[in-house]
């Protein structure tokens, strides 16, 4: 028996024993012939056509005005049935467009994944969530033996996939820089080189390069326009904007980068960010970049990688749980 006829037993079944019985059970069952019919694209019209076959064999006895009105709801449907299929049809390929961009997120995870070093003296802790599937928001560190932890945040001007694929870009063209070349100032020269001959005119990413010496403890830093970071002083409780000026990545190719030092002592701490941080929208506006340190000095004594997952918790909870840009936080504290 094919599945048109067992469809229409089934149906016929159905209306039969709800006209007899009026229950609750026999409206349950017509869920269930629903959800079937659905699952096989059983189109509206085709429901329309099986009610009048089932009417005319249940109530042959009706008026021929009931059969003329079936006509008219069928030819009603019809249309209705044309905008259900190609209501299907995008499903179908929203379907297959959400499977490919998971795989287009874990590959991408995979390809830009970083670890954090494990350094005596220095507490690191990290944090990168992707507002969607796919992060704009880049991070990445290098360490070199015993002499210093180098540490890279980049964030696109720009959100979905084409803002991941300027990332990866990114992540190898670092790979690809000579050893020797841990010079901020020289990498943000060299990258931002990359950038402005290859991507497109619209589109420009900041980023701030630190290397961090673990004998004389300075971090030397530079910036191409990227979210100032901050820098607390744990003898004084203070904060300070790790400032530092550069154009952004691929504006102009033969812009320079100044490089900045800054000494860390004991239970200081450098606090680098992207815009999807001191940005935080709520209910009343963006926070106030007092509010996150507000935040910061909740956890302050805490390890540097549960200071980050705190606050990475404590904002998106003011945001409802629903970020509205990424979100990139790394924490580096010195600890003897």
């Amino acid at each position: 028996m094919d599945f048109r006829k067992t469809m229409e037993e089934k149906y016929l079944s159905i209306v039969k024993h709800y006209i007899q019985t009026q229950s609750e059970q026999g409206l349950y069952a017509g869920q269930q012939f629903s959800r079937r019919a659905l699952e096989q694209k059983i189109s509206p019209e085709e429901v329309i056509s099986l009610q009048k076959s089932t009417m005319q064999e249940l109530m042959p006895e009706l008026p021929e005005e009931v059969w003329h009105s079936y006509d008219i709801l069928l030819e009603i449907m019809t249309g209705y049935g044309f905008a259900f299929r190609e209501h299907q049809s995008l499903l179908s390929k929203q379907q297959e467009l959400k499977n490919e961009i998971e795989i287009a997120a874990n590959v991408q995870e995979t390809l830009l994944g970083t670890s954090i070093p494990s350094v005596e003296g220095l507490d690191i802790g990290a944090i990168s969530v992707p507002a969607k599937q796919m992060n704009g928001d880049y991070f990445h560190f290098v360490q070199d033996g015993n002499h210093s932890v180098n540490v890279a945040i980049a964030d696109v001007i720009g959100k979905g996939i084409p803002a991941a694929l300027c990332m990866s870009m990114i992540k190898y063209a670092m790979d690809s820089l000579p050893e020797y070349r841990k010079d901020p100032s020289a990498v943000l020269g060299s990258l931002n080189r990359v950038v402005e001959q290859n991507i497109d005119d619209s589109m420009f990413i900041t980023m701030f390069y630190g290397m961090y010496e673990l004998r004389s403890n300075i971090l030397h830093f530079a910036s191409a326009g990227h979210e100032p970071g901050f820098f607390y002083c744990s003898k004084t409780g203070e904060f300070k904007d790790l400032k530092a000026r550069g154009l952004l990545l691929g504006v102009d190719k033969g812009a320079s980068y100044k490089r900045y030092e800054q000494f860390v002592e004991v239970g200081d701490m450098i606090i680098l960010m992207s815009d999807g941080v001191t940005e935080c929208r709520t209910d009343k506006g963006f926070i106030e970049r007092e509010t996150l340190i507000s935040y910061i000095n909740n956890h302050i004594f805490l390890p540097a990688q549960e200071i980050v997952n705190n606050i990475y918790r404590e904002l998106e909870r003011l945001q409802h749980f629903q970020l509205r840009d990424d979100f990139t936080l790394i924490i580096m504290k010195r600890t003897n």
